[in-house]
């Protein structure tokens, strides 16, 4: 029987678990010849977390508990590590605790599994949920991401994993900063299924302008080779234009030393080191089964 494990972090949103494994649950039902695990990282909330009900289609569920807080895309990034150095599974789904990656659609993550257990599977977001404001944003953040990488990224962490992709992955120092930029860096073949944001279940977005900016940054920077020599290119002819028509020009050019600064010092959240002692965080690990 092929095994499934799947990676949630939290941060004292323990309500919304509770409710997410409740509906993940209910997708399970389709797949009675899989076998299911959660595995819930505890990114040392401040709330303690209560009784979690285990619904009856999840086999087990192990709480890892970190003592010092590090975020979501290093619980994540320390979820892959503990995962393919201590677990038995087949294929690993990474999705976030709070309802915004939908349960329901775990259904056509593990539908395309099954016709091609050869390439991972991501979501790719075809609608959101968040308000004009923050899709404005996002929107500049794919075009900004495509003009200085050359790459698409339109998906997040939601995505089913197999084996060999989590083994190209759980060593990359950009994995410490960013689960999607990483992916594609280093994943260069894989599957999609169309995935709709969904909404919070409990509380607002913990997603604040300064976070999506440091979000956008640190998947840019992943590429940052290709960025720094796109930059150079769109330097060179901004010098030229500059000279040969109009001084506004140096105006771009600013902006463009500037935004190759940010990305530089979102770089620095990368840390291989960082990523390898991340399991001397773990405060305790506690096993659901019932």
């Amino acid at each position: 029987m092929k095994k499934f494990l799947i990676l949630i972090p939290v941060y004292n949103d323990w309500e919304s678990l509770q409710k997410l494994l409740d509906e993940i649950n209910i997708s399970l039902s389709n797949f009675k010849d899989f076998e299911f695990n959660c595995i819930v990282v505890n990114d040392a909330s401040t709330i303690n977390p209560p009784k979690i009900q285990k619904p009856k289609n999840i086999k087990g569920i192990k709480l890892i508990s970190m003592s010092e807080n590090r975020g979501h895309a290093r619980c994540n990034a320390f979820g892959l590590k503990h995962i393919h150095e201590n677990e038995k599974y087949d294929f690993l789904i990474v999705m976030d605790g709070d309802g915004e990656d939908r349960p329901v659609e775990i259904i056509k993550l593990v539908e395309q599994i099954k016709k091609d257990e050869s390439f991972s599977v991501v979501a790719k977001r075809v609608k959101r949920s968040e308000g004009i404001v923050f899709q404005f944003l996002y929107r500049i953040h794919k075009y900004l991401t495509f003009i200085f990488t050359g790459e698409t990224i339109n998906f997040g962490n939601y995505s089913c994993l197999i084996k060999k992709d989590v083994e190209k992955l759980f060593t990359q120092a950009s994995l410490w900063s960013s689960f999607s930029g990483s992916f594609k860096k280093h994943v260069r073949n894989y599957n999609t299924i169309n995935s709709e944001r969904g909404k919070r279940y409990f509380g607002p977005s913990k997603m604040s302008l300064i976070n999506l900016i440091i979000h956008s940054f640190s998947i840019i920077a992943v590429f940052r080779k290709t960025v720094f020599f796109r930059s150079s290119l769109i330097a060179f002819l901004l010098i030229y234009l500059s000279i040969s028509f109009n001084n506004l020009f140096y105006f771009f050019l600013l902006m463009l030393i500037l935004f190759n600064l940010l990305i530089f010092f979102a770089s620095l959240r990368e840390s291989k080191t960082k990523l390898e002692n991340s399991t001397k965080n773990v405060k305790n690990i506690n096993l659901i089964t019932h």
